[in-house]
């Protein structure tokens, strides 16, 4: 059973380290703090690696806690949260692979089952969701800080539960939140509603360079380095761009390039039928049918030909 042998490995294990992927959002922040203050309750000696953590998540328990590298070179066992891929692992994958275990928690259907242990299940709407499975069988309780963490990961890679992958386990889990204390609104408004005056001048931008293809199927924008230079912007500050382009009408795929030290990052929405994991797996990334990303190592003219291209077979 794959729950008893993530147990075992646990329990043996001297030195852990939690990893997530690149440009964390609210369910990799989430479910690797929320592991972590499990972990510890268990006494054990563990790590969590967050580089670039966004400030959005400043308000979650033992954020301070969290290092932008390891205090080790190797660990006993290492814990991969929401990733898909070992190459998504923030530039950490030595610490995957140099330690004796290697656990895969996860919950994206283009998942390459790189770990020794990889319990994954697609259909879950966030890892957090199935890390509530893993800290039931270790014998922790999810209280009022755990759960904080589990619902941020929660609300964020469902929109707000507006994503057809909620289930009727998530609004159960999310009424036992309630019954433990939790303000369910105020984290949806910490993680969902409140920006930074620094996001919403990057937001303003993107929206001035929005443009429409394919008969307004495809919305295209992006943001540069010197845009966020300009307004001094922070990691995770260009959040929520790719979704406001995607929920315009006649809009099928909403495309965001974020340029970066190697090119740009592209994020890319679905409404109904495309599914945007496939065509950022053509191009080396991946992620959720209706939500994925992939890197372009190429100028913006020819990053945006590339993805739009991959698009088009898809409408």
């Amino acid at each position: 059973m794959i729950l008893e042998d993530i147990k075992q490995k646990i329990e043996k294990a001297n030195s852990i380290v939690l990893l997530t992927h690149e440009m964390p959002d609210g369910d990799a922040v989430g479910s690797t703090i929320a592991m972590y203050i499990a972990l510890k309750r268990l006494g054990k000696n563990v790590d969590m690696i967050i580089e670039n953590c966004p400030r959005t998540y400043d308000f979650l328990p033992f954020r301070n806690e969290i290092k932008e590298e390891g205090s080790r070179e190797k660990y006993d066992l290492t814990i991969a949260l929401d990733c898909s891929d070992i190459k998504r692992l923030n530039g950490f994958s030595n610490y995957f692979e140099t330690a004796k275990d290697r656990i895969v928690i996860d919950h994206h259907g283009s998942n390459t089952m790189f770990g020794d242990i990889n319990f994954v299940n697609p259909v879950s709407p966030a890892c957090c969701q199935i890390l509530v499975l893993v800290l039931e069988y270790l014998g922790v309780e999810i209280d009022k800080e755990i759960g904080t963490c589990i619902l941020t990961g929660i609300i964020t890679d469902t929109g707000g539960f507006k994503y057809d992958t909620v289930t009727a386990e998530t609004f159960e889990l999310v009424a036992q939140l309630l019954n433990k204390g939790i303000n369910v609104s105020n984290v949806y408004k910490k993680v969902l509603q409140m920006i930074s005056r620094s996001s919403f001048e990057l937001r303003k931008i993107a929206m001035n360079r929005l443009e429409f293809l394919e008969e307004g199927k495809i919305s295209f924008t992006y943001i540069t380095k010197k845009d966020e230079e300009d307004w001094n912007a922070v990691t995770g500050e260009h959040e929520g761009i790719v979704e406001m382009a995607r929920d315009i009408e006649g809009v099928e795929v909403a495309v965001f390039l974020r340029e970066t030290e190697n090119g740009y990052k592209a994020s890319l929405r679905s409404n109904n039928y495309v599914n945007v994991s496939d065509i950022c797996l053509m191009l080396g990334g991946g992620g959720h049918p209706k939500a994925a990303g992939a890197n372009l190592p190429f100028p913006l003219e020819q990053a945006k030909e590339k993805i739009v291209e991959q698009i088009k077979n898809y409408l």
